[in-house]
Formats: structure tokens, sequence, C-alpha cells
């Protein structure tokens, strides 16, 4: 969803799809496959707090308890907090997935030093090849490809030369993918979100903590530079104690969810003929979430939800779609505006929105406040004592001091994003060719992707609050480095 109008900072992601082409009905045979909840990933809504498969377009008919929800299983394996990469020379990188995403992000794994791209995965013969020419075009031996059908992928994952596999696929997948690759002995990073269902999530921390892979959750936002900015701030006390935060996901995807060339059939707007709650919550949580210190200190509890009527699509197709488009057969359930408010255990509170259904301006919201101010981005804007006074905003720009070192060493970095995408892609292979521990991990991958299915528990418990699990089982409390960090030596 790349829109170079839009300012740097400000510029929202492309999604991830793993190719075109669609049937008579407009439904892609790979979109038919995972919308009928046959992929293999679990992804029955039935099961939304245990395991099973049901018709795609079915809700829960009873939503589980929170208590069943946050129950911890036992741990099956070491603790995977501080665990460092294995040091090499080369990271050696699979990439699955080459459609919006992933074929971008591949020019990012290629311009990286120590960085070799070994093997391609995507069922799209041409996407395939077009990644394979970048391969060769920069200079590295021809990669391997993979486009025997939806399950290559696990072909690509046992191969023996590969350190790290890149999974930039549409949501239903991303399970799957992160569970093959580890249990192939492989690290992992996937795009939002890692995955769909509660005991998912636990079945990835488990596998993390029992193969001592790592599995990540590419969260490129917690890699932006106001982001990063605002990160040090807070560890520097600029914002006194923490209180409160707030992140979103807040984009008008309408004309792309009905493009019939953008995603690869209809996948994405047919998650809001499933789920009534926070469909993408990574991009606002996962920063708020690092500047409060969370599973590093501070730890999130509940989510309570609210949704508003799901009208905003079903207009949209009345204005711009003929009566003849298989989106008519559609129903749109809530919600277009999600509203959650999070507790952590030390009392602060988290507000996340989800809308990409309504008409208005690209926003994360990116909200910080404290004892001693504030700031708020979209615009960005600032206001902390002693340093301003009169009610009036203060100017970010004088903070630049507080730059991550990344961001110092690394002022006008290509790709996407305004940079955010090359800053997460050089910081994550940096720390695999040193062997450093990785700035996050899959408890936070978990715990940012909670929202999920929480929030749509939470909205069909009239607001309800959810408790969120400690995927960390008790690891939360001590204090650890995270995404900001100090400049290694290079060696």
């Amino acid at each position: 969803m790349h829109d170079d109008n839009l300012p740097s900072h400000e510029t929202p992601e492309p999604d991830e799809q793993t190719g075109t082409g669609s049937g008579p009905d407009g439904h892609s045979r790979r979109d038919v496959l995972r919308t009928a909840g046959v992929t293999g990933a679990g992804l029955g809504l039935a099961a939304f707090g245990g395991t099973g498969a049901a018709h795609a377009a079915a809700e829960p008919d009873s939503a589980p308890t929170a208590a069943s929800q946050a129950a911890a299983p036992a741990r099956q394996g070491r603790t995977m907090v501080g665990v460092p990469f294995e040091r090499r020379s080369t990271v050696r990188v699979g990439i699955i997935g080459l459609g919006n995403r992933g074929g971008s992000m591949i020019d990012l794994f290629l311009a990286m030093p120590g960085v070799r791209v070994v093997a391609l995965c995507d069922p799209v013969k041409e996407k395939t090849a077009r990644a394979a020419a970048k391969v060769t075009a920069a200079g590295q031996p021809a990669p391997a490809t993979y486009t025997k059908g939806d399950h290559d992928f696990e072909n690509l994952c046992t191969r023996g030369d590969l350190d790290f596999v890149y999974a930039a696929t549409p949501w239903d997948r991303h399970f799957e993918m992160a569970r093959t690759a580890m249990l192939n002995g492989k690290h992992v990073g996937v795009e939002c979100p890692i995955a769909l269902q509660l005991d998912q999530l636990w079945e990835l921390v488990n596998l993390s903590e029992r193969t001592r892979r790592h599995c990540m959750q590419l969260e490129n936002c917690c890699y932006g530079r106001n982001e990063m900015r605002v990160l040090r701030m807070a560890h520097a006390g600029k914002f006194g104690q923490l209180l409160h935060g707030a992140g979103a996901y807040n984009h008008d995807l309408r004309g792309l969810m009905f493009d019939p060339d953008y995603y690869e059939g209809p996948w994405r707007r047919l998650w809001h003929t499933r789920l009534r709650g926070d469909l993408y919550p990574n991009h606002g949580f996962g920063p708020v979430a690092n500047y409060m210190d969370v599973n590093r200190g501070d730890r999130v509890t509940h989510i309570s939800s609210f949704g508003t009527p799901s009208l905003g699509l079903a207009e949209y197709r009345a204005a711009h779609m003929p009566k003849s488009d298989p989106s008519w057969k559609e129903s749109y359930i809530e919600s277009d505006r999600t509203i959650s408010l999070v507790q952590t255990a030390k009392g602060r509170v988290i507000r996340l929105e989800h809308d990409v259904s309504t008409p208005h301006p690209y926003s994360r919201i990116n909200q910080l406040g404290g004892t001693k101010g504030v700031f708020e981005d979209y615009p960005e804007r600032i206001y902390i004592e002693p340093d301003h006074t009169d009610d009036a905003w203060g100017d970010f720009s004088t903070y630049a001091d507080f730059d991550h070192w990344l961001w110092k060493e690394h002022a006008n970095p290509p790709g996407g994003h305004g940079g955010m995408d090359y800053i997460m892609v050089y910081r994550l292979m940096q720390t695999m060719r040193l062997g450093l521990v990785p700035d996050f991990d899959v408890y936070d991958a978990a715990t940012w992707t909670s929202p999920v299915p929480l929030s749509h528990l939470s909205i069909k418990a009239k607001g309800a609050p959810q408790e969120i699990p400690d995927f960390t089982r008790g690891e939360w409390s001590k204090r650890r480095t995270g995404v900001d960090s100090e400049k290694p030596a290079e060696e």
C-alpha cells in the first residue's frame, strides 16, 4: 500500500502477496484454497481460542473465556530471551512470496553486506523469474527457485544452505511458513501478522524455544526515524514516568481492496467478512510497546475492544463496483473502526485503532505521554516540560540529537517507507552476522499480534476485557535491551 505522495514517515506499507491471476469468479485458485481453510494453518474461526476448521465466512458461535485463552502451556524448551544468533560471515537467505512486498524487499537484502539470497519461492513463475534476475544482476550466483504450487516452500525450508527464511505472503500462510522454517532448523522472519490464532502464537513460542531458532515479526515501523527517536527520548526520561500511548493502522484501503489487479484475488478484503476486531495491530502496537519496555520490565495484561458498524466497504462497493462483480456476494461484519484499550502490569494504557474501510488521511497516531509531556505524530509535534510552555506545541526536529545510531549512520537510507525497511533489514542482518541478540523475538511477535484474535473476542463480548497471555512465562519482569540498542563493534 505504497503511496509516494505521502510524507516519508507516513508512507504506508506494500501488502504481502505471492502472485496475481484469478479464476472466472475473480478468486485465485490459491485464494480459494486459503479462504476455504484447507491450507494447513488451522484457520477455522471456531478455533480462535483452540484448533479446528470451519467454513471461512462463519464466525465463532461462542467466544472462549479469557481465562482459557491466557493459560500458558507447559514450557517445552528453554527461554529464547537473550539468546544470540550464531555468528557467521555470510547470512544465506531464502525468500517466500515475491509479490508487492517480497518483490521489493529482495532489493534490500541484495544491498546488504555479507548477505546472499540463495533461494526464492512463489507459485507465480514470472514473479520468481523477475526476482531471480535481480539476484544475478547484483552479482550473486543464480538462486534456486521453487514454483511448484502452494507448498513448495516446504522444499525451500529443507535446504541445508539457508540461515534465514523471510516470508511475505498473505496472512493465512504466515503461521505454517514460520513453523516449517523452524522445524527445519532455520531462523525466520515474517511480515505482519505472524499468525491469526492464540494457539498458533503459543505454538510458535514453543517451537522457537524447542528448536532454538528465532521467530520474529518483522515490524518495520519499530525502525522509523520518529519512532526510534521517541524511544530513545523515553529511555532518557524526557517524558518522565510513562503513562499512556497510542498506535494505529488508519489507512483508506477501499480502492486497493476492490482493485482486481493489486491483490491476488480478494484475500485482504475477505477478512472483513470474518473478523470484527483489529486485523492489523502490529504497526501501531510494536513501537508503543517498545516505548514502554513491554516484555522488558512491563507486560500487557488485558485488552478491551469496541467496533463501529461495518458500512464503509458496502458503500464503496455500491458506488464503484458493477452488480456483476463477485464482491456483491460478500457480507461485511464489524468493524469499520476498531478501538482497543490495552492495560499493562504497571497500570499504563495503550490505545490501538484500526480502520481501512473509511475515507481519512493515513495515520499510525504514534503517541506517547508521561508526567513531563507528550509526543504526537501525524503531524509530528511535542510538548514536554521544561522545554515548552504556554500550551504551545514544540518543534520535534530540535530533538534530532536523540536519533538512534542507525539513523545517524544511515541518514538517507534507500528503499520504501522513508527508509525504515532498510534500517530494519540492515539491523537484522547485522545481528545475524555478528552473533548478537536480535532486537525483538518470538515473545514480541506473539504479544504484538495477540490483539487480532483477542479484539474479535472482546467485541463479540460487548467490550469485555480479554486476558493477554504472558508469552514470556515470567521473563517479562527482567530488564533487557531491545530496539534501543548500542552500536556494535564491527569486526
